[in-house]
């Protein structure tokens, strides 16, 4: 089922960045310079506009991502904090079932010789 959803979702995607794509063909100036855009040192030139589009998504897709991620770590913390609880309980009540086999185990005391 989860592969057949990703299956779903990069044709959906496909279908809508294919004509992206072609319909933007055209070159464009790019600048990182807000106060001289004719700056060589920090300008692209002759870049096609659907690679700005898709890089600019991607670093969307990326800032979102980490954005998420972090904050998630509150659970993340929590969810190890239980994790670990969990062990230690499991642990725990592995060595009780260990004690309790031994106590099975071992021969009840002679009642004869006790007196």
């Amino acid at each position: 089922m989860t592969r057949f959803l990703k299956t779903l979702i990069l044709v959906a995607v496909a279908i809508v960045l294919v004509p992206l794509s072609v319909a933007n063909r055209h070159t464009v100036h790019l600048s990182l310079n807000p106060f001289d855009p004719q700056d060589p040192r920090l300008a692209v030139t002759d870049v096609p506009l659907f690679w700005v589009i898709f890089a600019a998504l991607g670093v969307g897709i990326l800032v979102g991502g980490l954005a998420t991620w972090a904050r998630q770590g509150k659970w993340r913390r929590e969810a190890r904090q239980k994790r670990s609880e969990a062990d230690k309980w499991h642990r725990e009540a592995d060595h009780l079932r260990e004690i309790a086999e031994v106590r099975t185990t071992l021969p009840a005391p002679d009642s004869r010789h006790a007196a």
